[in-house]
């Protein structure tokens, strides 16, 4: 096998994939890296607004499900349900519900693992702002996530959610959740795929996230989250800003809102 990265992705209306050929020689840790990125198939598939659905190898994980048990009907049951905030918009207990979590772990804020501490999963994993955790099959690291306006202030308060990073195969994706253009954002490394929030009065203007993704430089960025009070924001906008600095950082547009 020829040491460099194959990759080779496939865009459709929402949807997402890509595959990884052979692992980094410097990953140390528990997560086999080399076992993960064998024939290793990412997928994501955005269900609306915050909500997606990530499927590889043998997992399936539901990004903040919201939408009841219909919007999840095309997917095999969740091994993992990640969650990064206690808004209805990210945790949405109906839809917890009524879903079958009796196999999978919820991965989450301890302000979310208080909110559903009596619902009825395998497990509840509780991971705050800067911890990581390893399993057979991919990595996750909480980012923080918290507004900066002295007016959002009270939106997302410093330590109460999380964005994540995950690491599966060789590549990181990093999902923002609600936020502003945090330090932690900006002095992110590495990052294949972030997908960036961007929708007032909650989270930040269009030209803040942009600044933002130019400092940390992903490969790949993706507009998600971007319905605010005033509608959807301008995410042509958003591309245009990047690439009049950046041509290098591909912004990809998903359908996120039908």
């Amino acid at each position: 096998m020829k040491s460099k990265i194959l990759f080779l992705f496939f865009i459709s209306i929402g949807t997402l994939s890509c595959k990884n050929s052979e692992s980094k020689k410097d990953e140390v840790s528990s997560y086999d890296t080399e076992k993960v990125i064998q024939k290793t198939q990412l997928k994501i598939t955005p269900i609306e607004h915050a909500t997606a659905v990530l499927e590889f190898g043998n997992e399936t994980i539901y990004l903040d499900p919201t939408g009841g048990v219909e919007a999840f009907k095309n997917f095999k049951k969740p091994t993992y349900i990640l969650i990064t905030d206690i808004h209805g918009d990210h945790m949405d207990i109906k839809t917890l519900e009524a879903l079958d979590l009796l196999s999978a772990e919820i991965i989450a804020p301890k302000a979310v693992a208080d909110k559903i501490s009596g619902m009825t999963t395998k497990q509840i994993i509780v991971l705050n702002n800067d911890e990581e955790k390893s399993f057979d099959s991919f990595k996750i690291k909480a980012i923080p996530m918290y507004n900066l306006r002295q007016e959002a202030l009270k939106f997302h308060p410093k330590g109460r959610g999380n964005g994540y990073v995950l690491t599966i195969g060789n590549e990181r994706i990093y999902f923002s959740g609600e936020t502003e253009d945090i330090p932690e954002m900006r002095e992110l490394k590495d990052i294949d795929k972030a997908f960036i929030c961007m929708n007032l009065p909650y989270t930040m203007t269009i030209e803040s996230a942009a600044s933002a993704v130019l400092e940390f430089k992903p490969k790949q960025v993706y507009p998600y989250h971007y319905r605010g009070t005033e509608g959807l924001s301008d995410v042509a906008k958003f591309k245009e800003i990047v690439n009049n600095s950046n041509k290098n950082i591909e912004v990809v547009q998903l359908n996120w809102y039908q």
